[in-house]
This record gives structure tokens, C-alpha cells and sequence, in this order.
């Protein structure tokens, strides 16, 4: 059986790839133990040392990788490159700060010496996604090895190319053969490695249902797991706001890799008074999109990463237009398969699909609100907890509305996004765990409390 990687916008053939028989995987899974032993005792200044060199390979290839990202799941090129800019950042960050985050914590217990240490886990299993298919990669394995992990990579079946690409550069930035491999293996296959008990961690970037089954399993082996799930971001504008600005803000975040985006902008939320000006601001910004081929530098928007997204985003349009919507079109694409024209809906009601369910593409959905109590009604009234934004001058007001959102992370006046410096991760059906900053260090440790007295 064979994985083909297939350009969105071209529709050519990138090229087609065997997958791992089970013996191959059996033999991989051995050389990563081996590689485990070894890598866990390396010393920790020598593992940030390769991560450093890790970050200038990726910055020296951000071109070579993000014509690959875009020939792969048609993110266009401008934004591919600030994926590539992202994993350096990510890299460099944990090549100056990995043995502080993860050295030993002294405690004061009442013991002679009493201490906790952070220790690896062993085979860290990453099933990882194709909308960000280096920096989630990268975000999820990097502190994983830093803290003395060997990471297996299965990624998504229309991004082998990508996965390929980042073994690649390991290699090229000297790590040890099988600290990072990537496993061209299907879904069964991942699966059964957990339930064999030939890994000690799984990580999991996906949709919920995907989080169900991964967790459901790795739950029953006992099995540490950490899963970043899917979102249903609010994006809250006050009163008091330079709406035109946040406008703007709104259309690139919603509209960002055509939608396709965890924490990306979903349900805007907008006060009353403001909301007709608010409207006409986004829509003003929505018709300035360039559409078209994602390699061309100007290209905003591009095709779909998947045919399968089409039908579901036509299904929750349908819904909303079926329950009332009305409907504002963006501009129009090429006459291609894989595009979706981007929509925004003026007068959404918790009633519609696109109040409840993840919209993931180019679908941005307005609700109008009267007060603080509606807005927080409105917010946590869905099974997600990723992320959400509040956009007003009066930042008391806007942290004391912060800490009433269910979410695992919240901008105030800026973008959700991922920083190195924070830990990123939901709540809810937006999944367990943390990536990043000291929590993400730990997540595939085993933290170990040490407790020391005289001898008798």
C-alpha cells in the first residue's frame, strides 16, 4: 500500500510513498530503544547544543521546506515561510532554556535532602496534523527530545513529504540516528503500537474524535498522552475599540491558512452597538482577499488542504443558511475543486451548526450580543476550550472578562498563538495537556521525588 502526496492547487502527483511493512516497523521500533538508551544519558548542555544547530538548519531551508508545505497541503508561500521562521524561534528558544526549565527542584520537606528530577519517559509516539505540518511537529517533539526523549513521528497521510523533510534536517543538524524518525505508517499501525505497549508516550495533535480513540487507548495501557484537539474560538469585541484595526485583526485571523486553524478566530462575538460598523469593517477587509495559486508571494488565501473539509463546511453553510443566515461571499476563486469561497454570516444564532461544531475553512460567523452576561453565555456555551480573543481599551475590564472564559488561553488586544515562553493547550474537548514553557517540558517526564535522611 502506498501514501501519495498530491499538490491541492495543481493536482499533481508530488510523489508516492511505500508504507512500513510490520516487520519494518518492528525493526524501527528497536533502533529507537537502542537510540533511547544512549540519548537519555547525553548530557543536556550537548542536546541543547543540537537544537541550536537544528534552528539554523531550519532557518537556512525555509525556503527549500515551505515550497513543500505549500506543494503539500496549499498553505501559500508567505505564510508557510513564517511557519518555517516559527520552528527556528521554537528551537532556539529551548537550545538557551531546556536546562533550566527541566533541572532538579530542591524542596524543603523536613527530609535531610529532599529533591524532585525530571527524567524521560522513553519512545514519545507524535501523530501530528497536516495544517501546520512543520511547527506542529516541531512545537510538540523538540522539548520532548530536549528533555531526553527519542520521538516517532506518524504524520498525516497527504503530508509524508513534510515528515521526511524534518528527519532530514535532524540528521542534517547532527542529532543521533532515531532521536527523531519518521514512520511512513497508517492510522492501525499507530494504533497498534500504543496497544502493544511499544511506546511510553503518545502525543496527539487532531480533531476530537481523534482525541477519543487516542485517549481511549492510551488510557487503557496507562499510557502517558498529551492531545491538542480542535477549537471554537470566540472573538469578543467590546464597545470601546478601534473597530476598523480589529476588523482587519479579525479577517487574518479567521481567514489564516483558509481557516484551517485550531485557534483560529470562529465565532465573533460583538456588542450591539457596535456591530453594524464592526460588519461593514470585516466585510471591507473580507473582499480584499487575493485568492489563488499559494505559491504566488501575493496570495492570501489558497486552496483546501483536504477534499473531505469541502463537504462539511457546504453541510454547516447549508445549516446556517437553512436556520435563516445571511450571507456576505468573499471573493471569488479560481474555478478549481479545491477552493472554498470564504463567507462571513451577518446574523448568526446559537441555533446554527456554526455555533456549536469546529469550522475548519474559510466560514466567519458574527453574533450580536447585548451584554457582558450574553457574552459570556455565548463563549462557553460549546464543548471547545481552546483559545479566544477580547479586543477593548479598558484592560481591567477586559482581564476581569478573560478569567470568566472557558479557555486555555486568552489575547487581549492580539492573537491567540503559540509562544515558546507560555504553555499552549485547551480545556474541554480541546484536549489534555500542555505543549510549551516549563509545563510543556514536563508533560513526558516522570517526575520523581527524591528523599534523602542519614542511614541508620
Amino acid at each position: 500500500m502506498k501514501i501519495v502526496s498530491r499538490n491541492p492547487f495543481s493536482e499533481e502527483v508530488n510523489g508516492e510513498f511505500e508504507l512500513l511493512t510490520i516487520q519494518q516497523i518492528e525493526m524501527e521500533i528497536v533502533k529507537s530503544r537502542q537510540a533511547f538508551l544512549s540519548w537519555k544519558s547525553t548530557p543536556i548542555v550537548k542536546r541543547q547544543s543540537l537544537i541550536g544547530k537544528l534552528a539554523a538548519v531550519l532557518m537556512e531551508d525555509k525556503r527549500r521546506c515551505a515550497k513543500i508545505i505549500t506543494k503539500e497541503m496549499g498553505k501559500p508561500i508567505k505564510e508557510a515561510l513564517v511557519e518555517m521562521q516559527r520552528c527556528a524561534t521554537i528551537c532556539e528558544y529551548c537550545a538557551e532554556h531546556s536546562e533550566s526549565l527541566l533541572k532538579e527542584e530542591m524542596v524543603q520537606a523536613g527530609f535531610k535532602k529532599s529533591y524532585i528530577s525530571f527524567n524521560p519517559l522513553g519512545i514519545v509516539l507524535a501523530i501530528m496534523p497536516w495544517n501546520f505540518p512543520f511547527m506542529q511537529v516541531i512545537r510538540c517533539v523538540v522539548p520532548a527530545i530536549a528533555a531526553g526523549n527519542v520521538v516517532l513521528l506518524k504524520h498525516a497521510s497527504n503530508v509524508p513529504m513534510c515528515g521526511l523533510a524534518i528527519e532530514e534536517l535532524f540528521a542534517r543538524a547532527g542529532f543521533p540516528s532515531h532521536v527523531f524518525k519518521t514512520l511512513l505508517i497508517d492510522s492501525a499501525s499507530a494504533m497498534k503500537l500504543i496497544q502493544e505497549d511499544k511506546v511510553d508516550g503518545i502525543a496527539l495533535t487532531g480533531s476530537s474524535q481523534a482525541g477519543v480513540q487516542i485517549g481511549t487507548v492510551a488510557g487503557s495501557r496507562i499510557k502517558r498522552h498529551v492531545l491538542e484537539l480542535g477549537g471554537s474560538d470566540p472573538f469578543i469585541v467590546l464597545e470601546d475599540t478601534d473597530l476598523d484595526q480589529v476588523a482587519q485583526a479579525a479577517v487574518q485571523m479567521r481567514f489564516r491558512n483558509a481557516g484551517q486553524t485550531c485557534v483560529a478566530a470562529k465565532r465573533f462575538i460583538v456588542m450591539e452597538s457596535v456591530s453594524q460598523e464592526l460588519t461593514e469593517n470585516f466585510i471591507r477587509y473580507l473582499s480584499c482577499l487575493k485568492i489563488g495559486d499559494p505559491l504566488h508571494e501575493e496570495t492570501d488565501l489558497g486552496p483546501m488542504g483536504t477534499r473531505d473539509s469541502l463537504m462539511e463546511l457546504k453541510k454547516q453553510l447549508d445549516d446556517a443558511v437553512g436556520k435563516g443566515a445571511v450571507i456576505v461571499e468573499g471573493p471569488e476563486p479560481p474555478p478549481h475543486k479545491s477552493f472554498f469561497r470564504p463567507v462571513l454570516i451577518t446574523n448568526a444564532n446559537p441555533s446554527m451548526a456554526v455555533a456549536q461544531e469546529e469550522v475548519f475553512g474559510p466560514i466567519a460567523s458574527i453574533f450580536v450580543v447585548k451584554d457582558e452576561e450574553e457574552i459570556v453565555s455565548l463563549a462557553n456555551a460549546t464543548e471547545f476550550g481552546l483559545g479566544a480573543t477580547i479586543w477593548s481599551r479598558d484592560l481591567e475590564r477586559a482581564e476581569k472578562l478573560a478569567k470568566r472564559i472557558d479557555a486555555g488561553i486568552v489575547g487581549i488586544n492580539t492573537p491567540v498563538r503559540s509562544d515558546p515562553h507560555l504553555p499552549f493547550g485547551g480545556m474541554k474537548k480541546s484536549g489534555l495537556g500542555r505543549e510549551l514553557s516549563h509545563y510543556g517540558f514536563k508533560e513526558f517526564t516522570n517526575i520523581k521525588t527524591i528523599m534523602i535522611e542519614d542511614g541508620c
